[in-house]
């Protein structure tokens, strides 16, 4: 039987932060409330890794985490508080940027197809010539060979830092001279090719575009008993309640896999970092208590964002890119669609070889074909049998879109809706990767109307939600499901939620943002006025910031837009305009005059969203999981930006104070630490009071401006469109209509007993109200 957690608190684990380390924080976790403490992966990853995700061994906990005994420490110091344990695993690919670090892919480097490994890990052997094809060369073979040397004492291939297993039983003696080095790469089972040729070449999936990353076949059961052999043993021993499965998209079988991994964890909780679109539902045959919150996510986003704004900030873009020479904006649908596909033929064309490969008789043209059929696909994967609608889908739009390939995609997609087909499977596996590149690492930095909606499992087209449906999808996950995780910041977030809380403030004023925005190009720009709005639009959500972590942000953003610059192949010229933008917010007074002005203008009401948008998450349907420091204010951007140290000694103190009494500053982030604190304590200690979800209604002129839910004895109260309820004179008589009876603030301690409450009394001093009935009082 599982146990469901109340709440989670995510804690980054890696070297300088270990599981002794997390140990020591448990404390102040269960002070603030927390139930669960939820770990980034813990499995021995590459040196260095600072996020976990390159595992290397998965049979022992990191020994730079702290290892075996430390988590032993951690689960015995969480479970006597009566905190459960959540792990994030990764069953989808393995590190293999470092060889040596990682035995089994060294094993197989070595002995080719008669490895023990050799069906670990995802490689089409035929398709490399018998060999693994490694794009880690800097020049083609005949440039780079100069710097190649063959070391047999060691049994080792040396190419600067990269060192490669000689083939076991070949001889081998000591070699520079190339055609000596070349006898001796010829006869390995691996082959070094060109880091450029890799499109080509490549002949092992991965995990997106990552090279260091391949792909695990964990679908196999001996794979699987082998790379979970360890987790087993945490079950077995009682040291983890639940596990939180990342990319389960990448899986041949995500559906198989969870049933293999209930029987590992005896049914423990388990939920999976799946992104939905919108309107698209979890499987719900699928063993897992949910996804980990990126739809609610959204939810709470939209329901804080005023629909006013949305014509305005079009036609400010409009203008943007005429003045930059640019064409209009095509719509999301369009944005997305063409970055799918030049992902599809570019930097994923290894991933649509491969399931071109996998075609039995594939027709003239499959690659293309497919490439234009991945691009069409709606969502991220389909799970066959079921949504044979949405192949069929793709493949009328792709052949409406490209009737010279409608002839290839017709004898294609039989086998497409096939579940048994193994280009079935590589569809599916594929589809994720492309949409994934296509939208979160490329639309995303296009669409820069307003960057608060360019959120992973956001769609930015759907610009706001009224109250009314933020509450029916809330009263849905409520009864359908009750334990998924909820979440407004990960490590996966583009942008922090206070950030995005204070952006949100623009589609309240999009006239006056565009004319700061006016100003501060006037001073500074990149010359792509979309680009600039992106730019400018982290800086004022992130201010104050350092100038290192602003340049970082907005160069990567530069790349990852794909449009001025790229990873591949940086435009320096470009760049150093991204880096002199940035630095005008430091190097000129003027620019510094006018974005501090506005951000001291838009700051309050986005402290106000940002109290609201925690009470909405911490309160509502689901398992709220808060991400390390969010308890206070944490104007992060994109990792590796929201993967910074955490102070957790000043966030004890901000908490000591809260508990202490004192009135908290809103702007120091002790208002955050106690609308989380309450929240969270009265979640883990009154469970009672969150059984069920009923909107509340207000009335008067301001109504618009509250979102009211009853839990099933714990009443939520948050403010949205701030600034418009201060334009129009604040609450006034606008009155919260509720079952009368003895209750409490449990943020103020204040006490209302009447079935009205004048909502300018219940929000005097916070835009936000947690009514509990005097008896459920929480320790304040």
């Amino acid at each position: 039987m599982a146990r469901y957690p109340a709440s989670t608190y995510r804690l980054q684990i890696r070297a300088d932060f270990d599981l002794d380390a997390a140990t020591a924080v448990l404390d102040h976790l269960h002070r603030l409330g927390a139930d669960w403490v939820y770990l980034s992966p813990i499995l021995t990853a590459t040196t260095g890794s600072d996020h976990g995700y390159d595992v290397v061994d998965p049979t022992a906990v990191d020994p730079a985490r702290g290892g075996a005994d430390a988590l032993r420490r951690l689960a015995d110091a969480a479970h006597a508080k009566g905190m459960g344990v959540l792990v994030d695993i990764v069953p989808n690919h393995m590190g293999v940027a470092a060889p040596e670090q990682n035995a089994w892919w060294w094993d197989v480097l070595r002995r080719g197809r008669a490895s023990r490994y050799a069906d670990a890990f995802d490689i089409d052997w035929d398709a490399g010539d018998g060999r693994v094809r490694l794009p880690l060369l800097g020049a083609p073979l005949d440039e780079a060979i100069a710097d190649i040397a063959v070391d047999a004492q060691a049994g080792v291939v040396r190419y600067f830092d990269n060192v490669l297993p000689l083939a076991e039983g070949a001889s081998a003696t000591d070699a520079t001279a190339a055609t000596d080095v070349r006898e001796v790469l010829d006869a390995q089972h691996w082959e070094a090719v060109y880091w450029r040729d890799e499109a080509t070449m490549l002949n092992y999936r991965r995990f997106f575009t990552v090279t260091g990353l391949a792909g695990v076949r964990v679908e196999e059961h001996r794979v699987f008993d082998e790379t979970h052999a360890e987790v087993r043993r945490w079950f077995e021993d009682g040291l983890v309640d639940g596990l939180r499965i990342d990319h389960p998209d990448g899986l041949a079988d995500p559906g198989g896999y969870l049933e293999d991994l209930a029987e590992v964890t005896d049914r423990a909780y388990v939920v999976v970092e799946k992104i939905l679109e919108p309107g698209e539902e979890l499987p719900p045959w699928w063993e897992t208590d949910g996804t980990t919150g990126y739809d609610a996510l959204a939810e709470v986003d939209r329901v804080l964002t005023d629909p006013a704004g949305e014509a305005t900030l079009d036609a400010l873009d409009g203008r943007l890119r005429a003045e930059s020479g640019l064409p209009p904006q095509p719509s999301w649908h369009e944005l997305v669609h063409d970055r799918k596909l030049a992902n599809a033929t570019d930097a994923l064309r290894p991933e649509v070889a491969r399931l071109a490969r996998a075609l039995a008789d594939a027709p003239p043209r499959a690659e293309e074909a497919l490439a234009e059929m991945l691009a069409c696909f709606p969502v991220y994967r389909p799970y066959l049998p079921v949504g044979a609608e949405q192949v069929t889908g793709a493949a009328e739009e792709a052949s409406a879109r490209r009737p010279d390939l409608a002839s290839t995609i017709g004898a294609i997609v039989p086998q497409l809706l096939d579940p048994e087909s193994e280009a079935s499977r590589r569809f599916a596996q594929t589809a994720g990767p492309v949409m994934a590149k296509g939208v979160e690492d490329s639309s995303f930095y296009r669409w820069t109307r307003l960057t608060s909606l360019t959120e992973v499992g956001g769609d930015p087209s759907h610009f706001a939600m009224e109250p009314g449906a933020f509450h029916s999808a809330r009263e849905r996950r409520q009864s359908v499901w009750p334990h998924a995780m909820t979440t407004l910041s990960t490590h996966d977030t583009k942008r922090s939620e206070d950030v995005r809380a204070r952006l949100a403030v623009i589609s309240e004023l999009p006239d006056r943002w565009a004319d700061v925005l006016s100003g501060l190009r006037a001073r500074a720009s990149t010359g792509n006025g979309p680009f600039d709005a992106l730019v400018w639009q982290a800086v004022v959500g992130a201010w104050p910031a350092s100038r290192e972590r602003l340049r970082d942000y907005a160069v990567k953003a530069a790349r990852e837009s794909a449009e001025a610059t790229t990873w591949i192949a940086p435009d320096e010229a470009f760049e150093a305009r991204v880096r002199a933008t940035v630095d005008a917010a430091f190097d000129d007074p003027a620019t510094t005059a006018i974005l501090e002005e506005f951000v001291a203008e838009i700051a309050p009401h986005g402290w106000s969203n940002a109290l609201s948008a925690k009470l909405l998450q911490l309160t509502g349907p689901g398992v709220p999981d808060v991400y390390q420091g969010t308890e206070s204010w944490d104007l992060s951007l994109v990792d590796p930006d929201n993967r910074r140290p955490v102070d957790f000694d000043a966030l004890a103190a901000a908490l000591a104070r809260v508990d202490a009494g004192e009135r908290p500053a809103q702007a120091s982030g002790d208002a955050k630490v106690l609308v989380t604190s309450r929240a969270l304590r009265l979640r883990r200690d009154r469970p009672d009071l969150f059984t069920r979800y009923t909107p509340m209604w207000a009335v008067g002129t301001a109504a618009e401006h509250v979102i009211a839910y009853d839990r099933g004895g714990a009443l939520a109260v948050a403010t949205r469109l701030p600034v418009g309820l201060a334009a129009s004179g604040g609450w006034g008589g606008t009155t919260l209509l509720r079952h009368s009876g003895p209750t409490v603030d449990v943020l103020t301690g204040r006490r209302f007993g009447e079935s009205e409450i004048r909502l300018a009394d219940l929000l005097a001093d916070h835009p936000v109200a947690l009514l509990v009935p005097f008896d459920a009082e929480a320790d304040r």
